[in-house]
């Protein structure tokens, strides 16, 4: 008979083991791409059978894209705008910046890895890939409410151009720091970008309340 006691360890075993996983997932992604990517792989990195991998997930398609859900998810809590106590409008939008940038540098795996997919053109599309365009446009959507939020005179067409400028601006910063191998300061960067954006919506919403 099974108790409560054993069910909670059960499950709580099945989670350290999922995140093992994850994790081995992450370095091996890192070192090798999607394509050099294996459950065998994975497997030998993490130290648990292939069988633990496949109860886990379905296959190595199943796997990337939990890695870019979990990442994302980390990442997604820091595209919040602070509260009012913190300073000016401008302030609290370049603070929001910088904490994206670190989130990012905590937490790169889902943007990149997700880049790498939507570069490529493959003849059966990785859920992978799906995943990221899927919580691409959630960062979208979350970057057009705080930039209506702010500024409230702007048209939905406005808000849907700079809120695409400042996810496109975004990729750009990420990929320039990771070709430069660390030396870039992404947080610095994304400062510049916020306060950059906020100056464009400023002068839009002021050309349309005229």
């Amino acid at each position: 008979m099974t108790g409560p006691q054993t069910t909670r360890r059960k499950r709580a075993n099945g989670v350290e083991s999922r995140q093992r996983i994850l994790d081995a997932t992450v370095e091996i992604a890192g070192e090798r791409g999607y394509d050099g990517t294996s459950i065998a792989a994975v497997s030998a990195k993490c130290g648990l059978p292939a069988s633990s991998i496949y109860w886990h997930f379905k296959d190595k398609d199943d796997l990337i894209a939990a890695v870019i859900e979990r990442s994302f998810e980390t990442w997604l809590t820091a595209v919040e705008l602070p509260g009012e106590a913190v300073g000016t409008p401008l302030e609290r939008v370049t603070l929001m910046a910088a904490n994206v940038a670190r989130s990012l540098v905590a937490a790169p795996d889902f943007l990149r890895l997700g880049l790498m997919l939507a570069l490529e053109r493959r003849p059966t599309e990785p859920r992978g890939r799906a995943v990221f365009l899927q919580v691409r446009e959630i960062s979208h959507q979350r970057i057009a409410e705080v930039i209506a939020t702010l500024f409230p005179a702007l048209d939905e067409a406005d808000v849907h151009t700079l809120a695409t400028y400042a996810v496109a601006g975004a990729d750009g910063l990420f990929v320039h720091a990771e070709v430069s191998g660390g030396s870039a300061d992404l947080v610095a960067l994304f400062e510049l970008h916020a306060r950059l954006i906020y100056d464009a919506a400023a002068r839009m919403a002021a050309q349309a309340g005229h």
